[in-house]
């Protein structure tokens, strides 16, 4: 299942890594298409005639957790794969997850988002995605050891769990998948993370939308956070608690010089991506450290 919403750049090729991977049995891909600006719903449908086996859901509210119930009860099948319409699947991502599933015994299996770019921006967002010092070095980022974990990147989940607890929050406009597995673990299902589960995503490509997307991420976490605030990962607080130091007095040339060290000693990245790392790592720290204020003070909206 894919939630949707002004996708046009990315759902044609989110859906052919769907629909090339092997599995044993049937399967089926669901769209659930939120009210878009543009070409989205007609692309879906021309995708519609090429795939046999793939449904059209509508969202009209337009939030992502309820397009996910939409799907969920139109499901056919047993095991429901979560997929965003920013990823591509990896080869047998499919076949693993369900072989994995089976093994464990898991209520829900995930992997490791490998974020990659196309332009120069980018792919530093992407580094940023892919390194401890930019999202904090969760194991569905930067990879691990095979085991139970708090959370994973979308998920493959038993149909039965989903049902258990009742599907995703409408509340949790970001942060969902977050919330649904505490209440996975509070019921004693298990969440289960295998490293050679790898999902290609596309982040954002412009300082504005990146800058964005952290921001209102971070509101959502520091909702969640004042909600349960002992099932915090530390590295949640690191953002907000540097925003604090920045405003006490913290030299500033300080940070930006580890950033740049950070930068020009990736030895994979050229000299114009390293550039624009001194630009996006802040926006992502900063934005995401000030939501999380605002989120943890007021709640979500």
């Amino acid at each position: 299942m894919i939630p949707v919403r002004n996708e046009e750049k990315y759902l044609a090729s989110a859906v052919e890594s769907v629909f090339a991977q092997a599995a044993p049995g049937k399967t089926e891909l669901i769209l659930a298409i939120a009210p878009s600006v543009d070409r989205t719903k007609g692309i879906a449908e021309e995708l519609q005639s090429r795939f046999k086996s793939l449904k059209i859901v509508d969202n009209p509210t337009g939030d992502t957790a309820s397009g996910l119930n939409l799907a969920i009860a139109a499901a056919s099948y047993e095991v429901i794969v979560r997929v965003d319409a920013h990823s591509q699947l990896t080869e047998n991502y499919l076949k693993k997850a369900l072989e994995v599933l089976s093994e464990t015994g898991a209520a829900n299996v995930g992997g490791r988002m490998h974020a990659v770019g196309v332009s120069p921006l980018q792919k530093a967002v992407a580094f940023g995605y892919n390194n401890r010092v930019g999202l904090g070095g969760g194991s569905f980022h930067v990879g691990g050891k095979a085991g139970a974990v708090e959370t994973v990147y979308l998920g493959v989940f038993q149909k039965s769990w989903l049902q258990k607890v009742g599907g995703f929050d409408p509340k949790w406009v970001r942060g969902q998948d977050w919330e649904l597995n505490q209440r996975i673990r509070a019921a004693g299902g298990v969440v289960w993370f295998d490293p050679s589960l790898v999902v290609n995503y596309f982040p954002r490509s412009s300082l504005y939308a990146l800058a964005r997307q952290f921001y209102q991420t971070g509101v959502w976490r520091g909702a969640l956070t004042r909600q349960a605030p002992f099932q915090s990962s530390i590295r949640y607080w690191i953002p907000p608690l540097f925003v604090v130091a920045a405003l006490f007095g913290f030299p500033l040339w300080l940070y930006l010089l580890f950033i740049g060290l950070i930068a020009f000693n990736a030895l994979e990245l050229p000299n114009g991506v390293k550039l624009r790392v001194l630009l996006v790592l802040p926006t992502m720290h900063f934005s995401w450290g000030i939501g999380f204020w605002v989120g943890l003070i007021r709640g979500a909206k």
